[in-house]
């Protein structure tokens, strides 16, 4: 068993430091955020800033909701692949 503990601390290690990229609104908004889910980065093309206010709001929530689901999913898989031989563990 230690040695899946030691496997699943090299995965968070490895999840922590991989970034994942998410593009909204046609590439008006980027978004890096990690493996784990740690926002690293937002970009907003200032054009796009210009348009209307609820627009801006909303392509910027759904950026943000993806890059939260991109990382949540990469986890899960990074996850299932340490725990996949053990029948997982409950919760996660």
């Amino acid at each position: 068993m230690a040695g899946v503990g030691k496997q699943m601390q090299a995965v968070q290690e490895e999840l922590a430091e991989k970034i994942l990229e998410v593009s909204s609104g046609g590439g008006a908004v980027n978004i890096q955020i990690t493996g784990q889910g740690e926002f690293k980065g937002l970009k907003i093309d200032p054009e796009f800033l210009k348009e209307d206010a609820e627009f801006v709001e909303e392509a910027l929530l759904a950026a943000v909701q993806e890059a939260a689901e991109k990382a949540k999913a990469e986890s899960e898989e990074a996850m299932g692949a340490v725990t996949g031989g053990m029948g997982g563990f409950p919760g996660l």
